[in-house]
């Protein structure tokens, strides 16, 4: 079984964080943990050391917000891939730094950039794109698409290509590019290009945006959000209560 450890810290602090590092010459790499990811590295060691890997692991899903209220740490909000595009390229815009995109179909993180950089208009891109299906398992089209990332020397890679395979590319690519930080946000591309929208906030707030992206997406998520995520989380909830009861 494996562990992770998911840190106390507001979206403001993950971007001051980030601008910090840049000022300071380091890199790094953000985690967004929700509970599929936390379920995944519970059940994987080597999951969980690959998460463990990242400077930053934030909570992303109320049901991991409340596990670890339940247990005793004061995690302060949800923190987002999605909402971290938006304020991670906000401070790349305000401290001259450049971000690139990668994940997303055909097209779309060219559209999500083209959408920041009209909200942050002294946003610099280095470059979007969206690499072929099944890249990851040809290393000669693995290398083709971190070479392609290198190549630009972004400050900020946004890479929507879903866990683990995002953070094992962050994890390639950190070694070519060891002062930029990295950011694995799952479906945050296409949100921001608009391919589709996020839950109303009030849905965010009460930990039904699952129910929203279910309703986009039912063949794809069904079987994940239902037979899996639902039952882990509340198993995380009990056991988040045990711990807190039992003062451990």
């Amino acid at each position: 079984m494996g562990a992770i450890h998911v840190m106390v810290i507001a979206e403001a602090g993950v971007a001051d964080h980030v601008s910090r590092a840049w000022a300071g010459g380091s890199g790094g790499a953000i985690v967004t943990a929700n509970v599929d990811i936390v379920r995944a590295a519970t059940r994987d060691p080597a999951l969980a050391e690959l998460v463990g890997r990242s400077e930053l692991v934030v909570a992303d899903g109320m049901p991991v917000v409340w596990a670890g209220r339940l247990a005793g740490a004061a995690i302060p909000e949800r923190v987002t891939g999605a909402s971290l595009v938006y304020s991670l390229s906000e401070r790349a815009a305000r401290d001259g730094r450049s971000v690139y995109l990668l994940g997303g179909d055909p097209g779309v993180p060219e559209a999500a950039a083209a959408a920041l950089l009209e909200r942050y208009p002294a946003l610099r891109i280095a470059g979007a794109y969206s690499p072929p299906y099944g890249f990851d398992a040809d290393p000669q089209a693995r290398r083709d698409v971190t070479e392609r990332v290198r190549a630009a020397r972004p400050d900020l890679v946004l890479v929507g290509l879903g866990f683990p395979k995002q953070e094992r590319i962050i994890l390639d690519l950190r070694a070519q590019l060891p002062a930029a930080w990295f950011l694995g946000c799952g479906a945050g591309i296409p949100m921001a290009a608009g391919q589709f929208r996020r839950a109303p906030e009030f849905l965010q707030r009460s930990g039904g945006e699952w129910l929203h992206r279910l309703a986009l997406e039912p063949r794809r998520l069904v079987r994940r959000y239902l037979l899996d995520d639902a039952p882990f989380a509340v198993r995380l909830l009990t056991g988040a209560l045990r711990v807190r009861l039992l003062g451990r």
